[in-house]
């Protein structure tokens, strides 16, 4: 007896071994488009905000308070000191207000002095902060964010860092 296959055995095993790949084939195929289809929901560029904005010459910003829509920034000038407080309130991030204080007051904030002449409320639900972004009423549960300036070296302008808060000590005193 030999082990050889009979003529009428062959197409039988032609169709099984086609029936075996091909819907392997088949199904490796549809697993590779849907992971392609799925892959393609993912964007590959990220539109998020820059973290570093430049604001402008430092010329440009007057003695006491400029407010920066387009980054929800107020910047507070004091001769040539610099600092800068997030104008999004800590409770559902509206927009705060700033409000002029009758006369500008001295304070001492986290032991450095601070010349406070505007006090801040958030129109949405009536959250009220001191002149250096400390809340003092209303559902906001935490201080206005202060940011890390700096000046560019290429051009001189000022540069924030919304990606970087810092305590409210924080001064830019350019030379």
């Amino acid at each position: 007896m030999t082990d050889e296959k009979k003529p009428e055995d062959a197409p039988a095993t032609k169709r099984r071994d086609f029936l075996k790949y091909g819907i392997g084939a088949g199904v490796g195929a549809v697993a590779v488009q849907g992971a392609a289809s799925l892959r393609s929901l993912v964007p590959n560029v990220s539109y998020d905000a820059p973290t570093t904005v430049k604001l402008g010459v430092p010329d440009e910003f007057p003695d006491g308070l400029k407010f920066l829509p387009d980054e929800r920034l107020f910047v507070f000038r004091e001769g040539r000191t610099f600092h800068a407080i997030s104008a999004v309130c800590t409770h559902l991030g509206c927009t705060v207000r700033a409000e002029a204080m009758p006369a500008p007051q001295q304070a001492t904030v986290e032991g450095k002095p601070l010349r406070l002449t505007h006090n801040f409320s958030c129109p949405c639900h009536g959250s009220r902060y001191t002149g250096d972004g400390g809340n003092v009423s209303g559902p906001a549960p935490k201080p206005l964010a202060w940011y890390h300036l700096t000046v560019s070296p290429d051009d001189g302008q000022l540069v924030v860092d919304l990606a970087r808060e810092v305590g409210h000590d924080f001064r830019l005193t350019l030379a």
